[in-house]
């Protein structure tokens, strides 16, 4: 990992100073987390925005998502890592380090889909990044490695449904998958719903406070744009259908 973010820093601050990227993580956050659901247009729009996120948040993020599995400790599964709505990729990259396998990310923005291969080369992850929406892209028969982290939060609620139950079906047929959201209730009202349906389908559902430390430069960037790096913290749906132990349900509707 310390390669990867060496390369990571070096790259974003090739052309843009400290300070700037500071500047750019406390309008991003304010927009972005703070704000989410009020804002139009492109959260993401502007070369310090992005360079943000790839420095805070894409770390951040990786960090989150390692921790989280290794506390479930997945069952053995050799199978490639689907990553919705990829992002920088990070969430499918920290699966491959724990868990090696081929990796495929989803998404639409033609920068983050780079950054994700950049990244994949960087710390040593065989993989691909597809450019295509949720809504047309064509699932892998399971079984498969299914990732979604702080992505269906941002989907309009018909689509989310549909994407909730294919994980509940995929590993109801062998596979495992892996949402990752916010802790925040208030961004994600359909989050009970879908708990009730994992647990149902004898999934598990969890809320995490993580101790684990960012690296240095990553908690210093936080810092210096006034948030906390030390907390940590999201919450998971967890299906793991490799020893045959998730059962077929139905997820509810979702009103629009």
């Amino acid at each position: 990992m310390d390669g990867w973010l060496e390369a990571l820093f070096a790259r974003h601050l090739r052309e843009l100073t400290h300070p700037e990227v500071s500047r750019a993580l406390k309008a991003l956050t304010r927009d972005y987390v703070q704000r989410r659901g009020r804002i139009r247009g492109d959260a993401f729009a502007g070369r310090g925005k992005r360079a943000a996120f790839c420095l805070y948040y894409g770390p951040r993020h990786f960090v989150m998502v390692r921790e989280v599995l290794r506390a479930l400790k997945p069952g053995p599964c050799k199978a490639e890592i689907v990553d919705l709505g990829c992002g920088t990729g990070v969430a499918s990259a920290a699966w491959a380090l724990e868990h090696p396998g081929l990796v495929v990310g989803v998404d639409t923005a033609d920068w983050a889909l780079a950054e994700a291969r950049q990244s994949w080369r960087e710390l040593g992850v065989r993989g691909g990044a597809l450019r295509c929406t949720l809504d047309r892209f064509r699932w892998p028969p399971p079984p498969r490695r299914i990732v979604a982290a702080f992505a269906l939060n941002e989907l309009a609620p018909a689509l989310r449904a549909r994407l909730l139950q294919r994980m509940l079906d995929h590993a109801a047929a062998g596979g495992q998958a892996l949402v990752v959201e916010p802790l925040a209730t208030r961004i994600t009202p359909w989050w009970s719903a879908a708990a009730l349906s994992v647990q149902e389908a004898g999934g598990r559902v969890n809320e995490w406070h993580l101790s684990a430390a960012l690296p240095q430069p990553v908690a210093l960037l936080g810092k210096s744009a006034g948030l906390n790096p030390r907390e940590l913290g999201a919450r998971t749906l967890w299906l793991d259908g490799t020893s045959g132990g998730i059962a077929p349900v139905r997820l509810p509707v979702e009103e629009e």
